[in-house]
């Protein structure tokens, strides 16, 4: 029998439209059949009690992997054995996935590569999770299990490790930058003092950490609205400089976080790029270190090291020019940046130029992405061999295409297209203007 010394003190938790599902009764079902005591566990319990919409519906159980696994499937819900060697089965009813692991114990933590044993022993299990906050359960009827005073901790704004706090990091470093993330969504100041203490003493630890790991945490952190003030906390206890090593411009992205607040999403990549110097290796570096995909690569080296800004001095042709060579989310993307600098180096200047840069944002927002209307095919049929001198041709009617803002059509295109391949077909001597 599952042993757990009960609330501490008894909480109850009104019922959530999540907990009634007919998917979420369906899966508890199949999982209470041969009676065992299910509890939903972590952030679903943590943040249905501040009233939040709860993302992840986790569940634990006393039993073994391989006996939830074939209780799904004997009441046939779709069940996957995402991490069967850590006791947890993924099943899907209804479309809604559900984590369902077995109570566990560690026995050699080591982060991702922790060996662990089975239990049934509620307050252990609670006791291997990071903070109070997340070591909550509940009931399938809403009593709320708190070993650890987690609830005085979400009242009070306290993130703090369960336990230990040191003790708690070396077992999975990565929890020292959980720590930020979660102080960035949960905490008030000031912080847990021990808790700081502790990430500071461990900070040179955090190079050890593998990069996808660390982005998962910190682009997590970086959608906060208070992240810029998270960072410098995160750079006062030396975590920061073993994640983003160049001095970060904390400034610009505060204005980055109030400019989106009025003017769009926030975005955690267009956050990270306004720390940054307009260096591309270093964020190329960055970048390869934090283990971003091509595509994120990219857009990183682009944000941090612009060919070119819009400004207000950007009228709408031009911006229609860059939107043509960027596309609207890159360029939309420049515009945050360069209002966040103008408001980071003038704060003044930039509420006068506030409508400038909402007529660059309104430009993206309206932008179709078009198409040269003449190719490669037209330039042959112009009488112009194969070679070089095809992109050429095309790259002065383009030219000559955004000089005139993209009014010019395909019959209009071919005819400077005539013009401009006239002297080649003869036998060139010179490039095309």
């Amino acid at each position: 029998m599952a042993t757990d010394r009960g609330p501490n003190p008894p909480h109850d938790l009104a019922k959530q439209p999540w907990m009634t599902s007919p998917a979420t009764l369906r899966v508890m079902a199949a999982l209470a059949a041969k009676g065992a005591e299910l509890r939903f566990v972590g952030g679903c319990v943590r943040d249905a009690l501040l009233d939040l919409p709860v993302k992840d519906i986790d569940i634990a159980t006393p039993d073994p992997p391989e006996k939830t696994l074939a209780l799904l499937q004997s009441a046939g819900v779709r069940a996957i054995p995402t991490g069967i060697d850590h006791g947890t089965v993924t099943a899907i009813a209804d479309g809604t996935r559900y984590e369902i692991t077995t109570l566990r114990i560690d026995v050699e933590p080591q982060g991702r590569r922790a060996r662990v044993a089975f239990t049934d022993d509620w307050e252990a299990d609670a006791a291997r999770r990071d903070f109070t906050i997340n070591a909550l359960s509940a009931t399938a009827d809403g009593r709320v299990y708190d070993p650890f005073d987690g609830i005085a901790d979400l009242r009070a704004g306290r993130v703090r490790f369960v336990g230990d706090p040191q003790i708690r990091i070396r077992e999975d470093v990565l929890r020292l930058v959980r720590f930020f993330r979660f102080y960035a969504y949960y905490g008030r100041p000031p912080p847990d003092a021990p808790s700081i203490a502790a990430c500071q003493a461990l900070a040179h630890l955090v190079p050890g950490l593998s990069g996808e790991r660390i982005w998962g945490e910190v682009s997590k952190l970086l959608l906060a609205d208070n992240a810029a003030s998270v960072l410098v906390l995160m750079k006062d206890t030396g975590v920061l400089g073993h994640i983003v090593p160049a001095a970060p411009d904390i400034g610009r992205l505060t204005a980055l976080v109030q400019a989106e607040a009025r003017h769009g999403a926030p975005d955690a990549l267009r956050r990270l790029a306004a720390m940054l110097p307009a260096d591309r290796i270093a964020a190329s570096a960055l970048a390869v270190r934090l283990r971003l995909s091509n595509e994120g690569r990219d857009r990183l080296v682009g944000l941090a090291a612009p060919d070119q800004l819009p400004s207000v001095a950007t009228d709408a042709k031009s911006a229609r020019r860059m939107l043509y060579r960027l596309g609207a989310d890159r360029f939309r993307d420049l515009v945050f940046l360069a209002l966040a600098s103008k408001m980071a180096r003038d704060p003044d200047g930039a509420e006068r130029d506030a409508a400038a840069f909402d007529r660059l944002l309104a430009e993206a927002d309206r932008w179709v992405p078009i198409t040269l209307p003449v190719g490669g095919s037209d330039v042959l049929a112009a009488g112009i061999a194969a070679g070089p001198e095809v992109g050429r041709l095309l790259a002065a009617v383009e030219r000559w295409w955004e000089e005139g803002d993209f009014t010019a059509d395909r019959k209009e295109c071919l005819g400077r297209l005539a013009e401009l391949a006239a002297p080649w077909a003869e036998g060139p001597s010179t490039s095309p203007a």
